[in-house]
């Protein structure tokens, strides 16, 4: 049961990280530090130098050798259910979408583990419990922290194509004929032209004898930015002679109603055009070699973000150092540990920069909040506990696996949607309640679960 004691252990754990978190708070709401410009180049730091080092300093110190790989198998299992059935959500749905995807994944499968899980489930369950925590940490940074990015490298790139789409179709939208942009419009505008026709023929049943008197030049409709142009000329009866050619005044009427059409048409057409080409040209769906590029050009990126390969790197060294007993040089140790040591305090001092540029401490505001907190602390461990008793986990390990997955979110995430721009304002926000919430949570669940 948990005492006065655990309960100390867990709170110098996490009353630390609300002090940075605060300071970074101040530092730009009150006291006017740092600038918004220069808060986008801390969280810059904290993406490609201080979180890549922590992941490598933290995996490279694990035994690979001793690995609970059923405990792990259910880790795994959960995250791929959750994944697989956000896919389906966002390719087989209208609402769905990859944005939102990427968002309830991280909220739902990537708790905050390595600051106040280790310390409070191992409070809970006993030491010998502690390593499994670090082995989830560890799978975290190699596999999931890496999918992460490649689906934030991956959302980049497909906007910057579609963008491009976009931006071609407009530089080319003179390819299309001013004949094939009228026939678009008039295809669009079918139902105002027929009404139009059913108005003149009820013109002419009224007054038929006026029929040779007012005759239509030209009837055009177009649709331009949702409002409706009807352009109109008459030829009147007493402006045509008795032989059958125009007089002066039919003459000045035609030449300022052709002026007027043209003008009009050439807006509308050139309305027209650039929406229909635009609209045209972005494709629904990637063909397979586009696809390939795409890829292609998210590997390139994965490439040059040290997130992608520090993890791999520092399970490298463990094996080799586990295998053969080799130790790190303490210049490389040093080098190392100056700066992932402040990994997880500059992760806070970010969140709490993205605080105080907000102009409310709920910025993604309360109904999103809430289903942050479900997707957290109620989808996650009831996946994870069908995951774990699928694979066969029974008793302590079991309960440990499913109070794990209600831990609070996971600051890593935070730090990458802030970088790609994806929602931080959500993410953010369950961080902050997430801890302040978990830990009354976690207990409930250590208690029901006891029971």
């Amino acid at each position: 049961m948990i005492g006065i004691k655990d309960l100390y252990s867990v709170l110098t754990a996490v009353v630390p990280l609300y002090v940075t978190m605060f300071l970074a708070y101040g530092s730009v709401k009150w006291w006017k530090v740092f600038t918004p410009e220069q808060c986008a180049g801390i969280n810059r730091f904290v993406a490609i130098f201080a979180v890549p080092l922590l992941s490598f300093e933290f995996v490279s110190r694990i035994n690979p050798y001793k690995m609970d790989l059923l405990f792990l198998a259910a880790d795994g299992v959960s995250k791929v259910l959750i994944l697989f059935a956000l896919l389906c959500w966002a390719n087989f749905t209208k609402r769905g979408g990859l944005d939102w995807s990427i968002t309830v994944f991280s909220l739902s499968t990537l708790p905050n583990t390595l600051v106040m899980g280790i310390p409070l489930l191992k409070s809970m369950y006993g030491d010998d419990k502690e390593y499994l925590m670090i082995q989830v940490v560890v799978l975290q940074c190699i596999i999931w922290y890496t999918l992460l990015l490649f689906l934030f490298e991956y959302r980049e790139t497909r906007t910057e194509v579609l963008s491009k789409f976009k931006e071609s179709s407009v530089s080319s939208k003179n390819c299309c004929s001013e004949d094939e942009v009228i026939n678009v419009i008039a295809t669009t505008s079918s139902n105002q032209q027929q009404q139009q026709q059913q108005t003149a023929q009820n013109a002419n049943k009224i007054a038929p004898d006026q029929s040779q008197r007012f005759r239509p030049m030209v009837a055009a409709s177009m649709e331009g930015e949702g409002k409706e142009l009807h352009l109109f000329i008459w030829r009147c009866g007493c402006c045509i002679s008795t032989d059958g050619t125009s007089t002066t005044c039919e003459k000045q009427s035609v030449q300022a109603g052709q002026r007027e059409e043209s003008s009009s048409t050439a807006k509308g057409v050139e309305s027209v055009k650039q929406e229909n080409v635009e609209n045209a040209s972005i494709p629904s769906s990637f063909s397979p070699s586009m696809l390939l590029k795409i890829l292609r050009k998210v590997w390139l990126k994965l490439v040059r973000n040290p997130n992608s390969y520090s993890s791999l790197l520092g399970l490298s060294w463990a094996l080799v150092s586990c295998r053969w007993d080799i130790k790190k040089p303490q210049i490389m140790e040093n080098s190392v540990t100056i700066l992932s040591s402040a990994g997880l305090g500059m992760a806070m001092f970010s969140l709490g920069l993205f605080m105080a540029l907000q102009p409310r401490i709920i910025a993604c505001g309360k109904k999103l909040a809430l289903y942050g907190m479900v997707a957290r602390f109620i989808a996650g461990p009831a996946v994870m506990a069908i995951a774990s008793i699928a694979v066969g986990l029974k008793g302590t390990t079991l309960k440990l696996s499913i109070v794990q997955a209600a831990l609070p979110q996971g600051i890593v995430p935070f730090v990458f949607s802030r970088e790609y721009n994806l929602h931080p304002d959500v993410l953010s926000t369950a961080v902050i309640f997430g801890m302040i919430v978990s830990l009354p949570i976690t207990i409930v669940y250590y208690i029901v679960l006891g029971i």
